[in-house]
């Protein structure tokens, strides 16, 4: 058996959603994470991302992929498929 497919890079495609949240005595409005649902596929976690932006409640969607070295833990940075809507910017990702 080869150890190969043991330490070959997983591939995570997540949506993420984004909800307006009032904070301070001024009421301005944040962000701050909705929900999460991963997908096998990045088809699946784009058209997820697309459906839940259009419902009354999200803020914004991004549908993204991020890579996993499973021998260390380690957790790349994201690469975006969509961003639709009210996202934060990447540097606050």
């Amino acid at each position: 058996m080869s150890h190969d497919t043991e330490n070959a890079e997983k591939v995570h495609y997540i949506c993420q959603t984004y909800v307006e949240q009032k904070t301070g005595r001024s009421g301005q409005a944040s962000l701050k994470i909705g929900k999460q649902f991963q997908y096998s596929t990045a088809a699946e976690a784009q058209n997820r991302a697309e459906r839940e932006a259009l419902s009354e409640e999200c803020a914004g969607a991004d549908a993204y992929m991020i890579s996993e070295d499973p021998g260390s833990g380690e957790v790349g940075s994201p690469s975006f498929l969509v961003r639709l809507g009210n996202v934060p910017e990447f540097d606050d990702f």
